[in-house]
């Protein structure tokens, strides 16, 4: 796919080519302050947590290997609670887990720090197996800190076998609620103190949710960010709950991305439809699944999530379907759906082992409000469009649906059906605290520099783009040349880009 824009693309030009319309009322990039001035203190609700929070001396492995890379492993306690006063809540800790990378060779060089982001929420940073991709880039003039955030990877790891320690919906509510993006910021800026030398400031790099944390972390602590790289990651930063906003306009761009499926492999809508209409014939609605759950046509349509957003996704998601009926063997054998399509589907919906992602995923757009599950309220919106068994039986496409958690999941997917309590109570939670601060941003002094992915599935390019508009001096990398996935696809390309244009080696016009 040829790019739209291949350097630095201005506001105005985003704009000019944007897929629709802007739906909000937006102005241009606020200029970037005299960095020479003095940066704003914290607010103070965020100082004072972070003073009061101790945390006991971290442990540090020995530097170990892979191809070109040297690693060292470190852990931090530190509180589950930061704003915590009272006794019993204040002795609470969970681990935090850090990987610290370098090229081989530099392990005692004195390297600036960067700071890597993984998206999610609920996925673990990446576990690197040589140098390459964006890592490598990285390590050529840095020392790279691959954080698991809390709850995830070697982070007091929340798995369906460790959250089902607590028995109460309640109190588990009451736990996840600390497993946001203020959090993780917070144990950022406790990790930055113990490993960056005379605690100086680190660059962070925040992937598509990583992307989101980094934008907290301008709001509240922006003096331990020497500057800010953005991969699809410019979040909603509207007051209450934006998930409806979000949600509209990603079904807007979901339906785009089903259609160029299905301009890319035709044959597929009456394959599709024949899987939905077996589906639905089938006693109680679907099949069991591997797992114990059950896969029924809502249930298929989430392959859209994997599917149709990322590079290599669109072919990934055609093979897999060659492979959904078994063959017969003997004359008069009945059409079943395949074992290996079965088992290939619960890999690509990976809730089992990372629970957090569906337990938390609407939460991230919530300040002081709730979602009240907002993606199945909006799916309300389009029914006509993504009801399964009318398409199939129209000769009609079937629609896949996308980044979206529904209700019923807590029903068809064995490893969720014991948090089907604590979701509802996660979806009517309506005193969620602050992500972001508008007028922090508006005054922005750090450096940001942001890939925003035209065709974005995940992040809505026009939200992106409002959001653009609050962040002094963030400088803008329009392309379609990547998906939401640029960084894992191109990723050697991605940072050098991003990098070029905050050290002034990429034009800004």
């Amino acid at each position: 796919m040829r790019a739209l824009v291949t350097e630095t693309a201005l506001f105005s030009t985003a704009l000019a080519r944007a897929p629709a319309p802007l739906r909000f009322p937006f102005r241009p990039p606020r200029p970037l302050r005299d960095l020479r001035l003095r940066r704003p203190a914290p607010p103070r609700h965020w100082r004072t947590a972070m003073a009061a929070a101790t945390s006991e001396l971290p442990t540090s492995g020995d530097w170990y290997s892979v191809p070109d890379l040297s690693l060292r492993d470190h852990r931090f306690i530190v509180p589950l609670d930061y704003s915590a006063t009272d006794a019993a809540s204040s002795a609470a800790k969970i681990t935090v887990f850090a990987r610290e990378v370098v090229a081989v060779g530099k392990e005692a060089q004195p390297l600036p720090y960067l700071l890597y982001l993984q998206g999610g929420p609920g996925f673990e940073s990446p576990r690197p197996i040589d140098a390459g991709g964006w890592l490598k880039k990285a390590c050529e003039e840095y020392r790279v800190i691959l954080l698991d955030q809390r709850g995830t990877g070697l982070s007091t790891p929340l798995t369906v076998s460790s959250l089902s320690q607590v028995t109460s919906a309640v109190k588990l509510v009451d736990y996840l609620k600390h497993f946001r993006a203020d959090n993780i910021v917070k144990d950022a800026e406790l990790i930055r103190k113990h490993v960056v030398p005379d605690s100086g400031p680190w660059t962070v790099l925040g992937q598509s949710y990583g992307g989101f944390c980094a934008v907290t972390y301008l709001s509240f602590a922006p003096e331990g960010l020497k500057s800010v790289l953005l991969t699809g990651g410019i979040p909603p930063i509207g007051k209450g709950c934006t998930a409806d906003t979000v949600y509209r306009a990603c079904f807007e761009q979901v339906i785009h991305q089903n259609e160029k499926y299905y301009k890319r492999f035709p044959e597929d809508i009456a394959i599709i439809g024949e899987v939905v209409k077996y589906l639905t014939e089938t006693e109680g609605g679907g099949v069991p699944l591997p797992s114990g759950g059950i896969l029924t046509p809502k249930g298929l349509q989430t392959l859209g999530l994997a599917g149709l957003g990322s590079g290599g996704g669109f072919e990934r998601l055609h093979y897999l379907f060659e492979r959904v009926w078994d063959p017969p063997l003997v004359p008069g054998a009945q059409k079943r759906i395949s074992y290996y399509f079965l088992k290939a589907f619960e890999s690509w919906i990976e809730f089992d082992t990372n629970p957090l992602y569906a337990l938390m995923h609407e939460s991230i757009y919530c300040q002081g409000a709730s979602s009240q599950w907002s993606a199945h309220k909006i799916r309300g919106e389009y029914e006509s469009m993504f009801d399964p068994l009318k398409a199939a039986k129209e000769g009609r496409p079937v629609y896949f649906t996308g980044e979206m958690i529904f209700p019923w999941m807590f029903d068809e997917i064995h490893a969720l059906r014991q948090f089907k309590e604590a979701a509802h109570l996660l979806a009517e939670r309506d005193d969620w605290p602050p992500l972001y601060d508008v007028t922090r941003l508006n005054n922005n002094q750090v450096p940001v520099a942001a890939a925003v992915y035209y065709e974005d599935m995940y992040v809505n390019f026009n939200i992106a783009m409002e959001t653009a508009s609050e962040i002094a001096g963030i400088r803008l990398w329009v392309t379609n040349e990547y998906m939401h996935s640029g960084l894992r696809d191109g990723g050697s390309q991605v940072f050098d880009q991003l990098m070029g244009m905050l050290q002034g080696k990429k034009p800004c016009f």
